[in-house]
């Protein structure tokens, strides 16, 4: 099993679901702070899809995404990832990562039978500022 440092080292393309344009919301800080240090965020918001957040096309769903994505990073209610966690298997993602308050056993038991790594309940920019900086 990675540690969150090794996952935030050797994974660097994320999809960002709940990304908003609000440049004020957590999401967005979080979004531009992981593109500032190297990270290609894919942001997913359904009612925003073919616009631009932070320089980045928003696509509706993860499954549209068209490039490679390793990291599923969820700022949704917990009762909707497990519908992400299933996504993220199809799409071959490597972890689902679930922001700070947002914990869903369903999601996990799901990612977990496909060999994804579960993280819940942590912020990726904290986590990367505790390692990296």
């Amino acid at each position: 099993m990675e540690n969150i440092k090794e996952i935030l080292k050797k994974y660097k393309n994320i999809a960002l679901v709940g990304a908003s344009k609000d440049l004020t919301k957590t999401s967005s800080i979080v979004m531009k702070y992981l593109q500032d240090y190297g990270f290609k965020v894919y942001p997913v918001n359904p009612s925003m899809k073919g616009e631009s957040i932070l320089g980045e096309k928003v696509f509706g769903n993860i499954k549209e995404i068209d490039g490679p994505i390793e990291i599923v990073d969820v700022f949704r209610p917990s009762n909707e990832a497990a519908e992400i966690a299933k996504d993220a298997i199809k799409v071959k993602a490597k972890v689902l990562w679930l922001q700070l308050d947002i914990r869903n056993e369903e999601a996990k038991k799901i990612v977990e039978t496909n060999d994804i790594i579960y993280i819940e309940n942590k912020c990726t920019k904290i986590e990367y500022e505790k390692y990296f900086n």
